[in-house]
């Protein structure tokens, strides 16, 4: 099994990539491509920054990191919490693409 993209107890680095409109807007407006990710709650840019390089073959300029915190919810008359995130932007040079299948 691959350890690529993740810690060394196996759990997982990179969950997903984050697409929404926001997110497709800020990589064609801007002078730098910019993809968002839902990463791990411990990761590190250092540990975030060798995981797109290995799977994407991509070096990024910079990246930044945005702590999404939990919000409450009413579901059924219940409520409760979100789970709380962290997103990673990934700067690249200008001409580099990540390939979204």
């Amino acid at each position: 099994m691959s350890k690529i993209g993740k810690k060394n107890n196996g759990q997982v680095l990179l969950a997903r990539p984050h697409i929404t409109e926001k997110a497709t807007m800020l990589n064609e407006t801007n002078k730098f491509p910019i993809y968002t990710f839902v990463v791990d709650p411990s990761a590190h840019k250092t540990e975030i920054k060798k995981a797109i390089v290995a799977l994407y073959k991509v070096t990024p300029v910079k990246i930044n990191i945005i702590n999404m915190p939990a919000k409450k919810v009413t579901r059924r008359g219940k409520v409760g919490t979100t789970t709380a995130t962290k997103k990673a932007l990934v700067f690249l040079k200008v001409g580099d693409k990540i390939e979204m299948a």
